[in-house]
């Protein structure tokens, strides 16, 4: 597996995203961009990029603060994610640029282009549709569903599927059904699975670490069920599994 370090600049910060290809296929392939989850790019979006390219697509891991940092801290994550979510603009700057980026590279086919995310990076996977970008699909695992720009939804250009737990108390009954009003308004092509008896965080095999069974625990059967439905909606929308 070939790996490198994309930089780029993308609202006003030094980014420095890892990118996944298998250097065994030849041509242009589908591009994934992956969003980790709030605490910054770490191990687990890695790991997902790295099981996408095995699978003959090429993933970038996008940097969310940076310098590539990942907050171990929660109080520090907050406090960078706190004003973030407020500033779609923003959320949209940081993931256009992953876009660019990815979009610059010789192995991707600019045709077929999806991003995903995880927790919060879904949540910029869904601003970077409602900014118009020029995507595929977009896949949010456990993502937030809210957003300060709700009337964008016009601008969607992708088809939408969310993958959410059913009892995660971070995107309750009423956040999924605003989306949902927001997703019907915006006449937008979208899906949501919803998994019985799982909350946040459910695709990270750390999450339990966090010592909040309440609100974050891995669980394997959605994760792989999850995982399954991204792989058969990406056949869906670029007309063939890579």
């Amino acid at each position: 597996m070939h790996t490198e370090i994309l930089t780029y600049e993308a609202d006003g910060l030094r980014m420095e995203s890892h990118l996944f290809v298998d250097p065994a296929q030849s041509g242009r392939r589908p591009g994934v961009l992956v969003f980790p989850e709030a605490f910054g790019l770490g191990d687990h979006a890695k790991e997902r990029a790295r099981r996408l390219a095995g699978l003959g697509y090429a993933a970038l891991a996008c940097d969310l603060y940076g310098e590539g940092r990942f907050m171990a801290d929660r109080e520090q994550m907050m406090a960078l994610l706190g004003p973030l979510r407020e500033a779609p603009e923003r959320i949209r700057a940081r993931a256009g640029g992953g876009l660019e980026a990815l979009l610059g590279r010789d192995e991707v086919d600019p045709a077929r282009i999806a991003s995903i995310g995880y927790c919060f990076g879904g949540t910029m996977s869904l601003e970077l549709a409602r900014g118009g970008a020029p995507i595929a699909g977009v896949v949010g695992f456990h993502s937030g569903l809210a957003t300060g720009r709700p009337q964008d939804a016009k601008d969607i250009r992708a088809r939408i599927l969310v993958l959410i737990g059913a009892d995660d108390p971070g995107i309750p009954p009423e956040q999924r059904a605003a989306f949902e009003a927001e997703m019907r308004a915006g006449k937008v092509d979208w899906q949501m699975k919803l998994y019985g008896g799982v909350v946040h965080s459910f695709t990270n095999k750390d999450a339990d670490a966090m010592g909040m069974p309440d609100f974050a625990r891995y669980d394997a059967a959605a994760d792989r069920r999850s995982w399954d439905e991204m792989i058969a909606f990406f056949g869906e929308i670029f007309g063939k599994a890579a």
